[in-house]
């Protein structure tokens, strides 16, 4: 016992030499790491959020084409829509020649309102296909006029062109046409909506100018679907000559 000996400062030495706190690289390097993981759930995010818009956009693109094709079939069902064309760049129906206004006019012949009226049924049950229901958002009907005459003038003008579709529609047919059932007529009501431009868009001639169109629109990606009432309107009134 005498003899043994007792060392004293060693082990507090031994405890120095291992300090609790972690070196300074070690903590650069946990930040690193915890930085590194962070970015990567961020860019994970946006890559998704990215990757859903380019989805939907495309499904959004996809059905417009397969409207705008069954429209173009169409066209195609009867000899007598001869002359009317789809254009897919600006998704509007133009009707051609076969649709063209007089100078200074605002009146339809009867060839051109039997076509109107045997034309849009189709479009009609377009628009109310499964498809049509989810993308197509409304019609417009476009007037246009020839650069001939003041701007005003020839902006009423456009407005009663267009007006003039929907009196051609929405009035009784003549003697041996079908008739459009009342809801066809309820759903031009609430699908289309009338538009008048003026001299804008002109065409190459004059008479080209002197037209109507139809313009169909499209729900955006984020808006919601088209919704239609069940009320059926029974009395839709005249219009002026």
């Amino acid at each position: 016992m005498l003899g043994t000996r007792i060392v004293i400062g060693k082990k507090l030495k031994d405890e120095a030499e291992k300090p609790f706190w972690i070196s300074f690289a070690d903590l650069m390097t946990a930040l690193m790491v915890m930085f590194l993981l962070v970015m990567s759930v961020a860019l994970l995010a946006v890559t998704k959020t990215v990757s859903e818009e380019q989805r939907a956009t495309e499904t959004r693109k996809d059905a417009i084409d397969k409207l705008l094709d069954k429209i173009e079939e169409a066209t195609k069902k009867d000899p007598l829509f001869y002359g009317i064309h789809v254009n897919r760049d600006r998704q509007v129906i133009d009707f051609g020649d076969r649709a063209r206004f007089e100078t200074a006019s605002h009146q339809l012949n009867k060839d051109q309102a039997q076509l109107l009226r045997s034309f849009i049924p189709y479009v009609l049950e377009i628009a109310n296909s499964d498809l049509g229901k989810d993308w197509l958002k409304r019609i417009v009907v476009e007037g246009f006029a020839d650069k001939r005459g003041s701007y005003l003038f020839n902006l009423n003008l456009s407005m009663q062109r267009s007006q003039r579709v929907l009196c051609v529609l929405l009035s009784k047919p003549d003697v041996g046409e079908t008739e459009l059932t009342l809801q066809q007529l309820e759903d031009i009501r609430q699908l289309f909506l009338v538009g008048g431009y003026s001299s804008n868009s002109q065409k190459d001639t004059l008479e080209e100018s002197r037209r109507i169109e139809l313009r169909l629109e499209f729900r955006g990606i984020k808006e919601l679907a088209r919704t239609t009432s069940s009320a059926l309107e029974t009395n839709f009134g005249t219009c002026a000559l």
